[in-house]
């Protein structure tokens, strides 16, 4: 996909501070570090869209972005081991499964995980999650340029088997832009 224009818009905690688009909207979700930032980053073309950074949990929010003035991606707060007093993280449950359950303008999710791992409970759990509510799934399985092409196979039937779910998994990577086209490919079908 073309990327004209990919713009930051606003953060929110509620539902009043939501934009009032109805556009179509694609979350991103994962564990603290997974490289979601940098992934985001990678399918706008933006070096700097989506903040990364080295320490976990520094979204705490909903972050909006308005893509091609089309339609929009929202990132998630990573959950796992983020440092973030525990007052905030004891928010994020509340305020990201009020958004995935009660936003009429999500079309879908994107999950990533982090290809060389194993899933973390987190991951199950929000697999889970999504399926119960049949909000649709696609996982992009990041750092892919670190691992070889039959242990990105492996990987691939492992992280359908632990998180019990037939999403399609693309191997990404940011580095290298891996799974760039796959990956639009699904969002595409998902936002269409």
């Amino acid at each position: 996909m073309k990327i004209f224009s990919a713009d930051y818009i606003t953060s929110a905690e509620e539902q009043k501070d939501y934009p009032s688009w109805g556009l179509r909207e694609l979350a991103f979700g994962g564990r603290s570090n997974v490289g979601k930032s940098s992934l985001i980053n990678t399918l706008v073309g933006r070096r700097n869209l989506v903040k990364t950074s080295k320490t976990p949990g520094r979204t705490r929010k909903l972050n909006f972005f308005l893509i091609n003035g089309a339609f929009a991606f929202v990132d998630l707060p990573g959950y796992g081991f983020a440092r973030a007093p525990l007052a905030v993280r004891e928010r994020w449950g509340p305020m990201v499964e009020t958004y995935l359950t009660q936003r009429r303008e999500l079309a879908g999710m994107v999950m990533v995980v982090d290809s060389r791992l194993r899933p973390t409970d987190g991951d199950k759990e929000l697999a889970l999650f999504l399926r119960h509510y049949r909000i649709p799934l696609v996982i992009a399985a990041t750092k892919a340029d670190k691992i070889s092409r039959s242990e990105m196979m492996a990987r691939r039937r492992s992280i359908r088997e632990e998180l019990d779910h037939d999403a399609p998994i693309i191997p990404f990577s940011a580095r290298s832009g891996q799974g760039k086209k796959e990956l639009w490919k699904e969002i595409k079908s998902l936002i269409e």
